[in-house]
């Protein structure tokens, strides 16, 4: 007789947020993608944070970093220069 196979633990919606850009890469596991798509099917609110993320992708994509206006990316650098991600352990 056979064990059923363990159903994976959903992941959470900050562990979605870690995970978003692995994701949309294709750089997950199979089972990471297939916990991260089960979570998308019970999770509107994650719904819409992967479609405007994905929008805001399509929209700066093409912007390079000699683009930005010297004075932006100072405030940018600023602005982002102590933040740490938080760890998120799976």
């Amino acid at each position: 007789m056979t064990s059923p196979t363990p159903t994976p633990q959903l992941l959470s919606c900050p562990e979605m947020v870690e995970l978003l850009t692995a994701y949309l890469e294709s750089a997950l596991s199979t089972a990471d993608a297939a916990r991260f798509d089960a979570h998308l099917e019970l999770c509107p609110g994650c719904i819409t944070y992967v479609d405007q993320f994905r929008e805001t992708v399509e929209a700066t994509g093409a912007l390079g970093e000699e683009q930005v206006p010297h004075a932006a990316m100072a405030q940018l650098l600023h602005a982002f220069r102590d933040w740490r991600a938080p760890r998120v352990d799976l």
